[in-house]
């Protein structure tokens, strides 16, 4: 099965959701975006077929899904793409029947799985491979167990993103404020010190189709990665191979990896979403034909840092202050992320989108990173 010609990009906020539809675009698909917000980054594209504000899902999930359905049945949209974490909101009323096109995604159960932090570990260790040491926590006693060796641990919510709450090695009274529960469980990890590897995998059914490793040169406080450089080896592909055939996944799937002091690759923590390492492929007919059951592997042809430029200047200013010699060479040798001959956004796109997101931060009192996903994060809801 090849792509249809007429595509659904979902999460249009998103760097890679504009990434994605510039590459099927150019491959030859209409591409139609949909997203909550009213100046989401993708928008911008001279290369959408067209754009769809939708009610937010996370808060009027019904009112989404008839949005939605009216524009694939109106449009003949053949396949749905998920980038952000309006994936579990999709999944979910794909499960309903409530979605009239099929979703490149895996069963809802397992994106949860895969977005549980402590469920994903286990999931790995079923796979037979290495795991650091990973303890749930539902209870106040549970944690308490813990306090004498907090400063040997990494201490975060199961449901979070963007390491929102992490505990580094935290000492003994830093534990005082978190109360875990079953419905709010904390996941107490083992501190591994070396290198940090985030991947990017597509998948079709339990078959590896792509593949991209990248270490972070700037991030978004403690963070997503807003600028970025290839890392790839063999063990990095075993692993994604061996994850991605052992639980049959479907779409795209992100991880964040660690080496540590002996050389061993092991796992952190999954999201089963679209993430950086998608900017690595510029290709736009290797990388659509990719997709589907016949597709073959497809292979970043990118090889230079990447970055989205107006995020480094925004979270950047603590670095350019301390250094800002090694702060304009890092600027300068890192290729824009956003960048696509002949197709905006470029500066102002990024100004607007992120000035939305200002906005909805001072409206609800959150931080950047937290309202950059209000109206579509998923914490463990039933």
């Amino acid at each position: 099965m090849n792509l249809p010609e007429t595509l659904l990009v979902t999460g249009a906020r998103a760097p890679v959701a504009l990434h994605l539809t510039r590459l099927l675009s150019a491959a030859g698909h209409r591409v139609l975006l949909a997203d909550s917000l009213h100046l989401p980054l993708a928008r911008f594209s001279r290369m959408k077929a067209g754009y769809l504000r939708i009610p937010p899902l996370r808060f009027q999930p019904e009112a989404a899904a008839g949005a939605l359905s009216d524009l694939i049945s109106r449009e003949g949209v053949g396949l749905i793409l998920p980038t952000c974490e309006e994936i579990f909101h999709l999944a979910r009323l794909a499960q309903q029947g409530a979605l009239p096109s099929p979703l490149f995604a895996p069963p809802f159960a397992l994106l949860r799985e895969a977005h549980d932090k402590g469920a994903f570990i286990r999931r790995c260790a079923a796979l037979g491979l290495a795991v650091p040491r990973s303890l749930v926590l539902t209870s106040r006693a549970e944690l308490e167990r813990l306090r004498p060796e907090a400063g040997d641990l990494v201490f975060k919510p199961v449901w979070s993103r963007f390491a929102a709450k992490v505990l580094l090695r935290p000492s003994p009274q830093a534990l005082d404020p978190i109360r875990p529960t079953p419905q709010a469980p904390w996941l107490a990890q083992a501190y591994l010190p070396g290198e940090e590897i985030s991947l990017w995998a597509m998948a079709h059914h339990g078959r590896l189709r792509g593949l991209a490793a990248y270490r972070a040169r700037a991030r978004a406080g403690q963070g997503a990665a807003i600028a970025c450089e290839p890392a790839e080896s063999a063990d990095i592909t075993d692993f994604a191979r061996r994850f991605i055939e052992g639980t049959g996944w479907h779409g795209q799937i992100s991880f964040d990896l660690r080496r540590d002091a002996e050389g061993r690759l092991l796992p952190i923590e999954c999201n089963p979403r679209a993430t950086s390492g998608l900017h690595f492929f510029r290709d736009p007919k290797a990388f659509a034909a990719a997709f589907g059951a016949e597709g073959r592997e497809v292979h970043p042809d990118v090889t230079g840092p990447q970055g989205v430029k107006a995020a480094m200047l925004a979270w950047g200013g603590k670095p350019l202050l301390r250094h800002p010699q090694q702060f304009l060479r890092d600027w300068s040798a890192t290729g824009e992320m956003t960048a696509w001959p002949g197709d905006p956004p470029g500066p102002g796109g990024q100004i607007l989108a992120m000035a939305e997101f200002t906005l909805t931060a001072l409206r609800h009192r959150l931080s950047l990173q937290e309202a950059s996903t209000r109206d579509i994060e998923w914490n463990g809801e039933d």
